[in-house]
């Protein structure tokens, strides 16, 4: 199983072990991972699983598709390496990667 590390805004880091196929947000959800909210479910419908990923893991992720983009546009505090914790599905590629959520959700 893949490990992905959730690290706070203060810079709490804890590792998780995600399964294959969920969502980095559903593995977020299921572990009560703070700073993850996910107000709708992982519809890609808000912008409430917001997270910077570690550059490492950009190109491996991926780049945001156009729904995604067009609700980052209501998060704060948008980096180059933001992501919707929703759109970033977990596999073995992703082993060891790690998010950081920002400071607030809203």
């Amino acid at each position: 199983m893949p490990t992905i590390t959730y690290i706070d805004h203060d810079g709490t880091e804890r590792p998780i072990e995600a399964k294959n196929g969920e969502t980095v947000m559903e593995t977020a959800i299921k572990n009560s991972v703070p700073g993850i909210d996910a107000d709708c479910g992982g519809a890609c419908a808000c912008a409430t699983c917001h997270v910077y990923v570690d550059e490492a893991y950009m190109e491996k992720v991926g780049q945001p598709e156009e729904m995604e983009q067009s609700m980052l546009d209501f998060a704060e505090n948008v980096q180059a390496n933001s992501r919707l914790s929703c759109q970033i599905q977990v596999s073995d590629e992703l082993d060891g990667l790690r998010v950081t959520t920002p400071e607030s959700q809203h």
